[in-house]
């Protein structure tokens, strides 16, 4: 079954949009998924004896998915389903030894389910399953209100919300007039598009609504993005966020990190 034919459920009717909703009385979002099943392939040889989440950020002696179970923890969150694949006895040998600051459950997927398949099956280990969660690629190094990010979900009454951001183009930018004068050069610029993020603020309902097989992106998200019912929350400017999906990110990183900029973000 391939990702455009998988399995879907019938949407909650769309509803008129509201620009100024008021604040609804919510549940705190407490629990969480981390996806944590890929090959990591680009980021070898550093994924050939583990899986890219326990891939160590230069600098701070701690793998990225113990700066995301930390931070989960700041944000309220006391539970957190890991969904392994790659090396998964490796994760879960890491998370035995650690001391962690929440509780932890891991699923391992027997077979590949696709990224839509495979985050329906962490939710059915999700503790309160009739309670909102969050849900993050296990590559993604940033911190940020995810409360804020939690009331605006439940402002625009969405089923889901991503995390967009706004990343720097890797090459320097030449600004010129309509005449074709060169006027500035500008070192790696703000990109003009927004992208996914890779975190996310589900409803209780969400899960019903991935396919069993196959990518939600595909699926499920443009479903929701026709009825009016996915929204997408832009991270605050001066936020620090990085997915590291590559040797030269973690080199990136190191730099960063040294300068500052990725020290504690907030």
């Amino acid at each position: 079954m391939t990702a455009d034919s998988g399995p879907t459920a019938d949407l909650p009717s769309a509803r008129p949009p509201q620009p100024h909703p008021p604040r609804p009385t919510t549940t705190p979002v407490t629990q969480a998924v981390i996806l944590a099943g890929g090959q990591g392939s680009r980021l070898r040889p550093y994924t050939d004896d583990r899986p890219k989440p326990l891939v160590e950020i230069p600098g701070t002696g701690t793998p990225i998915l113990g700066h995301q179970l930390a931070w989960l923890a700041e944000e309220g969150v006391t539970d957190v389903v890991v969904s392994c694949g790659h090396l998964a006895d490796v994760l879960e040998e890491w998370l035995d030894k650690a001391d962690l600051p929440l509780r932890v459950r891991t699923v391992v997927e027997a077979e590949p389910l696709g990224r839509g398949g495979g985050l329906k099956y962490a939710a059915k280990a999700l503790p309160r399953p009739d309670e909102p969660w969050y849900a993050t690629n296990g590559d993604i190094w940033t911190r940020f209100s995810l409360r804020e990010m939690a009331a605006f979900h439940h402002e625009r009454d969405a089923v889901a919300t991503l995390a967009l951001a706004r990343p720097r183009i890797p090459w320097g930018a030449v600004e010129t007039d309509q005449f074709g004068n060169v006027l500035d050069f500008i070192e790696a610029p703000p990109s003009p598009f927004l992208i996914n993020a890779g975190l996310y603020v589900f409803s209780p309902e969400f899960a019903e609504l991935l396919p069993d097989v196959g990518d939600h992106e595909r699926t499920t998200f443009p479903q929701l993005a026709r009825g009016k019912r996915l929204a997408g929350y832009q991270l605050p400017q001066g936020v620090y966020w990085r997915a590291i999906d590559t040797a030269k990110d973690l080199t990136e990183a190191a730099k960063e990190l040294a300068s500052g900029a990725g020290r504690s973000p907030r």
